[in-house]
């Protein structure tokens, strides 16, 4: 069986200012997830998964289902609010999604074999699907699922700080969990810190190996998300309004408790995407080069 991709585009970039997803960056004006469906289906993806808004669904089909669904069969989920598990009920005061593991446990309805999930709006590379694809058509169990690494120097913004979860491994090279490291850039002198409120700045060397949520998962990932989901709503932490449940707080449980294994895929792919508005140059020239050197046609 063919893996499927599984497309996180329900979320609103809040720092950007709008949806970037729809957002073009390439020279014919492709956007970010055009190039992620294109490197999918050249690494061997068989079937693509969008999960979405229901407010969105509209523009989102206009631009994305036109270019896509003649080249590869494409489904879309909604990640909505109220889909919780049975006897939970959204609190009153609940306006904000729940969060990028809420996101893939949406797709439980359309995906039933091994799959990847993504962010819409990062761009991951050729050889970062090419590593997906092959793990997840290889015979490794229904609990050993997998991510790929970037680097933290080459997943930086020049125009803010950013968020990163750093991996840490086990004697084995596995994932044994990850550290969230949440105002990280490079200062004037070049150095790399991550400058918490309130706390010593942490030195980094950039070499260290993120998530940017490039993950690979067996079918069986959809129970951990249904148990984890059940825990969060009722261990009191869904009270905080702005709350969110998220793929490495499952992740991590799921490895913690021996439920399953993720092994960390190295990729030669540079990560980049747009966190901050004025990011969107830099994608555009990164592109650009990236068509220029042959890696992608002028057109897709």
């Amino acid at each position: 069986m063919k893996p499927t991709l599984l497309i996180l585009a329900a979320g609103m970039g809040s720092r950007y200012g709008g949806l970037k997803q729809m957002d073009s960056v390439g020279p014919s004006g492709e956007i970010v997830m055009d190039y992620s469906i294109h490197d999918a289906i050249r690494a061997g993806f068989g079937r693509v998964v969008f999960v979405i808004r229901r407010d969105i669904e509209e523009a989102f089909r206009k631009v994305v289902a036109a270019k896509w669904e003649d080249r590869i069969p494409c489904a879309y989920v909604f990640q909505e609010l109220a889909d919780l598990p049975p006897g939970r009920a959204v609190p009153a005061e609940r306006a904000k999604p729940w969060g990028t593991a809420h996101a893939i446990r949406a797709g439980r309805t359309a995906v039933d074999g091994p799959f990847a999930a993504i962010n819409a709006d990062d761009f991951y590379g050729s050889d970062s699907f090419r590593a997906l694809a092959k793990r997840l058509s290889e015979p490794v169990g229904d609990t050993a699922h997998c991510m790929v690494a970037f680097r933290l120097g080459q997943t930086l913004s020049e125009n803010g700080t950013v968020s990163r979860g750093v991996c840490l491994r086990d004697a084995a090279g596995r994932l044994a969990g990850i550290r969230e490291y949440t105002k990280v850039a490079r200062g004037p002198d070049g150095v790399l810190r991550n400058t918490p409120d309130g706390a010593p700045a942490d030195i980094l060397t950039g070499d260290e190996p993120v998530s940017m949520n490039c993950w690979g998962f067996m079918p069986s990932f959809f129970g951990e998300l249904e148990r984890g989901f059940a825990e969060f709503l009722d261990s009191g932490r869904a009270a905080d309004p702005k709350a969110e449940y998220t793929i490495p707080s499952v992740v991590d449980a799921c490895i913690r408790n021996g439920r399953g294994t993720v092994d960390v895929l190295e990729t030669s792919s540079r990560w980049f995407g747009v966190t901050y508005r004025e990011d969107k140059a830099g994608v555009q020239a990164s592109i650009r080069a990236l068509v220029d050197r042959g890696e992608y046609p002028a057109k897709l």
